[in-house]
């Protein structure tokens, strides 16, 4: 059983992340003290420095010489499980997209593990905990974001695709055999989807603050840990004066954006339930097989899952939201996830614990 003193280092750990949370919805919904553009000035702000920074700080400082590879394993078995399945089950229902494969695999597979997940299992099991999520933290930031805009990027190529296609198909209808040299050059894109697509992507993450800030700290760490320097302190004091505020910050965005939602419950109740299912129960189960099975143990192995059972990740929204991809779900998974976490965290804190 959970004893009283590790009951108070959760609670002490995670109710300032809600009170910054619960302050920047107030603000806006019962006292306006805030308007729309100065929202997304503070939303931009925790976007462009607080997480990056917060990224660099968490990733420079997990050593790449010591990794987990098990958890590292469990974390990418997890991934390729979880796209098989959603692919599946998306392919056999009548309105099956790319879409709704992308919203599956965020729900079930992109948790908070940055702002939310390391001081809430740093508060359960220590400083394992955060060498082990910062290993995640660099998965995710590294690998599972750039695949998740690359399929974003992949969906918009073929809508458009499909939209060229219908309208050579409308052109030859009306005016057959007339302009085949149109027809032919509605054609390119097709041949070069790929291509174009893997261009776009990378000139998003040319000019995207946490890629820059995540391959930073990576080839920091490798320093670090390899020669045994240290970062000079007026730098070290330098990142550190804004990623420690980045956590609030970002709490703080998030009341912002639930008070900026007309309804909680954005997308309708099903669809509600649905993600929390994938985000609560499969997310969890589809991490903790592979990782039984590969003999990931003791408190890796209940990290491992517990990580998977956080609220949904804030970047998959926002991917979402640019895309117009399902942003009321992932919204939806967000907000009710955050209302629900610390019980949820609990729950399966004792699960794991007997």
């Amino acid at each position: 059983m959970i004893s009283l003193s590790d009951a108070y280092h959760i609670v002490a750990a995670t109710v300032p992340l809600y009170v910054a949370m619960i302050l920047g919805y107030v603000s806006v919904r019962c006292f306006n003290l805030l308007n729309p553009d100065q929202c997304s000035g503070i939303n931009k702000f925790v976007a462009k420095f607080s997480i990056p920074l917060l990224s660099f700080q968490v990733i420079s400082k997990s050593n790449p010489y010591k990794l987990n590879l098990k958890l590292i394993c469990a974390d990418i078995l997890q991934k390729a499980i979880a796209f098989i399945g959603i692919a599946i089950i998306t392919r056999v229902r009548s309105n099956a997209s790319l879409n709704w494969i992308i919203t599956g695999i965020s729900l079930a597979t992109l948790p908070n593990t940055l702002i939310l997940g390391i001081p809430l299992l740093k508060a359960m099991y220590g400083e394992e905990a955060e060498v082990l999520l910062s290993q995640i933290v660099v998965l995710q930031s590294l690998i599972w974001y750039n695949l998740l805009l690359f399929l974003f990027e992949l969906s918009v190529a073929r809508e458009t695709h499909m939209m060229q296609s219908a309208a050579a198909t409308e052109e030859r209808q009306g005016a057959q055999g007339i302009d085949e040299g149109r027809e032919t050059n509605l054609s390119i894109p097709r041949r070069r989807k790929i291509m174009l697509v893997l261009s776009t992507v990378g000139k998003k993450l040319l000019t995207n603050p946490n890629s820059h800030a995540t391959v930073a700290g990576i080839a920091w760490a490798f320093i670090s840990f390899g020669y045994n320097v240290k970062l000079p302190k007026v730098v070290e004091d330098s990142v550190s004066i804004i990623s420690d505020g980045g956590l609030g910050m970002a709490m703080f965005s998030l009341g912002l954006f639930m008070a900026s939602q007309a309804t909680i419950v954005a997308c309708g109740t099903k669809l509600a339930l649905l993600a929390m299912v994938l985000r609560f129960i499969v997310g969890p189960a589809i991490m903790a097989g592979p990782s039984f099975v590969i003999g990931l143990k003791g408190v890796p192995f209940q990290i491992a899952v517990m990580q998977a059972a956080l609220p949904q990740g804030i970047v998959p929204f926002v991917f979402a939201k640019e895309y117009n991809v399902h942003p009321e779900i992932l919204s939806t998974g967000i907000i009710i996830g955050l209302l629900v976490a610390l019980p949820i965290a609990l729950v399966y804190y004792l699960m794991l614990r007997l």
